[in-house]
């Protein structure tokens, strides 16, 4: 099942680009299908069939957008998770070889802007995280085996909307 968590960032992004699609994208594409459908012959009307295509691609996300906005639930930092891996950590992690990554907790909602340090709630990294603390190991079953990571540091981005 997937997970329905996400940052309140990455919630405003979400919501920004809905806006952005039904507010100007649309818009635009929607005058030139129009503008082109009033040449005639619309078989053979490259601009038309583009832009009619755009527009079809355009309305599927502004409806899973719309959809998946309200089945969301936004997380927002408490000060009781402080100390241990939730949702939203900043995770400082160290290997066995010196190889230190700085990795956040995200909804998978959150993935699609390929943000190196993002990674899913559901990936196998996250999941041995959950609920660690400084100094604990865990262990991470890769398709090239078992890696053993260190926790250095966790921290949380505190928001204005923040119980602190």
């Amino acid at each position: 099942m997937k997970s329905n968590l996400i940052s309140r960032s990455g919630h405003d992004k979400l919501v920004a680009e809905l806006k952005q699609l039904w507010h100007e994208e649309r818009p635009e594409i929607t005058k030139k299908v129009n503008w082109a459908a009033s040449l005639g012959d619309r078989s053979e009307n490259a601009d038309y069939q583009y832009n009619k295509q755009l527009l079809r691609k355009i309305d599927r996300r502004v409806r899973y957008l719309g959809k998946r906005l309200e089945e969301l639930k936004i997380v927002d930092y408490s000060p009781e998770q402080d100390g241990k891996v939730y949702f939203g950590a900043w995770v400082e992690i160290e290997n066995e070889e010196g190889e230190q990554k700085t990795l956040r907790i995200v909804g998978i909602d959150e993935i699609y802007d390929h943000h190196p340090q993002h990674i899913s709630i559901e990936s196998p990294m996250a999941r041995a995280l959950l609920g660690k603390e400084v100094d604990d190991e865990i262990e991470v079953h890769t398709p090239s085996g078992k890696k053993l990571w260190y926790i250095n540091k966790i921290r949380y981005e505190k928001t204005e909307n923040s119980e602190i």
